[in-house]
């Protein structure tokens, strides 16, 4: 077993522990400090690509939405800068995703 599969399994335990109407002040703290936590390094992730985002952005006069759009379209060609560029908004879209699962 994966140490995910063990970290998933532990969880899925508490879950289960915690649909029987178990209780414990230590492990809400705990779950709330780690959400918190796994949230803030997410959203420092982001923050780090979307100012790289914010360089080509800047270069190339477009948004990186609107330029993703385009380059899937095969409308801006394959030049090594457009694919990085295409790379770090996927990546972006990825952690904007996480993030936005965390929050609930």
């Amino acid at each position: 077993m994966t140490v995910s599969e063990q970290t998933l399994s532990r969880i899925q335990s508490l879950a289960q522990l915690y649909q029987t109407g178990y209780s414990s002040k230590t492990v809400d703290a705990t779950i709330a400090k780690l959400v918190d936590m796994e949230r803030s390094r997410l959203q420092a992730e982001a923050d780090n690509l979307a100012a790289q985002m914010k360089e080509f952005e800047t270069t190339h006069g477009m948004k990186s939405a609107e330029f993703h759009r385009q380059f899937q379209a095969g409308a801006l060609g394959d030049d090594a800068d457009r694919f990085e560029w295409s790379a770090l908004y996927q990546m972006w879209l990825s952690l904007e995703s996480k993030i936005q699962a965390i929050h609930r």
